[in-house]
């Protein structure tokens, strides 16, 4: 997966705000594991993948509409905002040898 910025982990929490609580941190883990895939086939190919984007979190959530970004002292997307940062740091501690 590319390096994620602001505008990836936003993105990514505005999308899982407008689905239900119970299914975010799946919809997460997967836009995550397609960011990466899609990041694979970039670099692959030489191209952005069809579906998932160019390997960008931004990329992957934008295959959906998303809301306007409320602002951060929203409960509910902050707590969006957490489960993207917990797992980016689940991941990449489960990345190192």
């Amino acid at each position: 997966m590319r390096p994620v910025m602001h505008g990836d982990l936003t993105s990514l929490a505005r999308h899982l705000l407008v689905l239900p609580s119970a299914a975010r941190k799946l919809t997460c883990a997967r836009l995550i594991t397609q960011a990466d895939a899609a990041d694979r086939y970039r670099k692959r190919f030489g191209r952005a993948h069809p579906h998932w984007g160019n390997g960008t979190l931004m990329a992957a959530a934008r295959q959906f509409p998303l809301p306007t970004e409320p602002p951060l002292n929203d409960p509910d997307y902050a707590l969006c905002l957490i489960l993207v940062l917990s797992a980016l740091v689940d991941r990449a501690a489960f990345a190192k040898p």
